[in-house]
């Protein structure tokens, strides 16, 4: 019994030849639809921007329902596009790790520190804010070496 799933290159070349000529026409397929889709795309531009030029010229309600539609279905074609770009991606074959964040060492003991605080300051001076009413907001503590040349 023989194993090899085909039993001559000859034959193996000849279904690689056929699989490759498969595929070549599925991407035709799907580069006419992309296209198709496009040019509908912008023949419907069209149409809405002729509907808009008549609308101020005349007033109609007809083409106020005609330009929504036409709206619509831009907007529609353009979800469908981008479905069958999204779809037509090609899923990485190994997953992306995560990025990890780097864990530093907390400086030194040593080394000298400066505190700063930002208070909050009045918006106006009248005196109709209380300052003892106002509160912190929240706190970010960072750890900064200066480097001097």
């Amino acid at each position: 019994m023989d194993t090899a799933p085909y039993p001559t290159p000859a034959a193996e070349i000849a279904a690689l030849r056929s699989l490759l000529a498969e595929r070549d026409a599925a991407l035709a397929e799907r580069d006419a639809l992309l296209l198709n889709s496009r040019l509908e795309i912008e023949k419907l531009k069209v149409q809405l921007a002729r509907a808009r030029r008549e609308q101020y010229g005349q007033s109609s309600e007809r083409l106020t329902a005609e330009i929504g539609q036409l709206e619509m279905l831009i907007g529609d074609l353009e979800e469908n596009q981008a479905q069958a770009a999204a779809a037509a991606k090609v899923a990485p074959t190994t997953p992306a790790k995560p990025r990890q964040q780097p864990v530093r060492k907390p400086l030194p003991a040593h080394l000298p520190r400066e505190t700063v605080l930002h208070e909050p300051v009045l918006a106006c001076r009248c005196g109709c804010t209380d300052p003892a009413r106002l509160t912190r907001l929240g706190e970010d503590v960072t750890e900064v070496l200066d480097y001097a040349c």
